[in-house]
């Protein structure tokens, strides 16, 4: 870069003044770009503190905004300890059967014992001997809601009396003759149904509370439904040669006598069954079968293709240890295997068949 300097003559002023002109378009070596060297270097030096800063300050201002957002965020909703809704189903059917155990043993003077239970029995008359009798079997049967916090409970029982002397006649052909039981005799071996109405609510820690709303009621019996449709056919003879009968056999018997060579050869990969401890059977027969859409008659001694899969309900008679064959039945599902059939799940209960579903209707054309 070329440099113009213009001096003036001297003056007789005792300072030498020296001016330096620059042309527009000529600057001196250190001035770029509008800044000097000096002013640049400084400029830059600051720039690299403020980053080096940034950087170094960037986590801690981070995490104090993290902490400002989570001090000053969105009001989370409070969470206040509230009672439980009054549903207890559970704990009404146990109140309840509590409750019409002590109601059977209760006789005059038993006040005090029902009052756990229902305390309005206080004012009540109560007779008979305590301990008369008293109720075995005790069993919930119903269990419905009939307001927000009460429950109808019905519970079944037997009756056994404690007072009864063993040469008591219990029919009329030993008083007169007949051969028809007397009510007494009749009533005894029947079973009852008591009703009872439990009230629940919360009592504090998250704690349910019950109450019985009034002594049991004898009822009738729940009515029984009409049986429903199963998915599998008719009742047939286990015919021996059938595989399916064969493996079933087999499992069974190593599933209740817990003898053989084990569960696993008669399990489908993935099934999961243990053999009751200690054992129950002896033996093991399978008498009848329902297979799953099944309605022929003539005897199966294939086994379809891998991964075939059936449902069937078998009907086997096992013997105890003391030779007496009960009545047993089994719903299974069976998978085909490599030519043969394994047990692929021992069901809950036998599959109630799909009810029909309703034909579209095709529409009618406007004209």
């Amino acid at each position: 870069m070329r440099h113009a300097f213009t001096r003036r003559p001297a003056k007789t002023t005792p300072v030498e003044t020296v001016e330096e002109e620059w042309d527009l378009d000529e600057q001196p070596a250190d001035y770029i770009g509008g800044w000097s060297t000096g002013a640049r270097a400084n400029t830059s030096a600051v720039l690299r503190w403020a980053a080096w800063g940034l950087i170094v300050l960037g986590p801690l201002l981070g995490a104090a905004a993290f902490a400002r957002a989570s001090a000053t965020g969105p009001a989370r909703p409070s969470v206040t300890a509230s009672a439980p809704t009054a549903t207890g189903s559970q704990g009404a059917a146990g109140f309840a059967t509590l409750f019409v155990a002590q109601y059977l043993r209760a006789g005059e003077g038993d006040q005090d014992k029902l009052a756990a239970y229902y305390p309005a029995v206080a004012d009540m008359q109560l007779e008979g001997e305590p301990n008369r009798r008293h109720g075995e079997q005790l069993t919930v049967v119903r269990l419905r809601q009939t307001d927000p916090d009460v429950w109808s409970v019905t519970v079944a029982t037997r009756i056994v009396s404690d007072t009864t002397p063993p040469g008591k006649k219990t029919t009329t052909a030993d008083a007169n003759g007949d051969s028809e039981p007397t009510a007494a005799a009749a009533a005894a071996d029947s079973v009852h149904y008591f009703q009872v109405p439990i009230a629940v609510g919360p009592v504090g820690a998250g704690a349910t509370g019950y109450v019985a709303l009034s002594m049991p009621a004898e009822v009738t019996a729940p009515p029984r439904i009409k049986t429903p449709q199963l998915i599998y056919g008719p009742v047939q003879p286990a015919v021996p040669s059938d595989p399916r009968i064969q493996t079933v056999a087999a499992f069974l018997t190593a599933y209740l006598t817990n003898s053989g060579e084990g569960l696993d050869r008669y399990l489908a990969p993935g099934t999961r069954l243990a053999a009751i401890t200690p054992a129950p059977y002896t033996s093991v027969t399978v008498d009848q079968m329902q297979i799953e859409h099944d309605q022929a008659s003539e005897p199966t001694t294939t086994v379809p293709k891998d991964g075939t899969r059936t449902r069937l309900v078998v009907t086997v008679r096992a013997a105890g240890h003391d030779t007496v064959r009960v009545p047993l039945a089994y719903a299974l599902t069976l998978k085909a295997r490599a030519g043969r059939w394994e047990i692929a799940a021992l069901d809950g209960a036998p599959s109630p068949a799909l009810p029909a579903q309703p034909a579209a209707s095709s529409p009618t054309p406007t004209p």
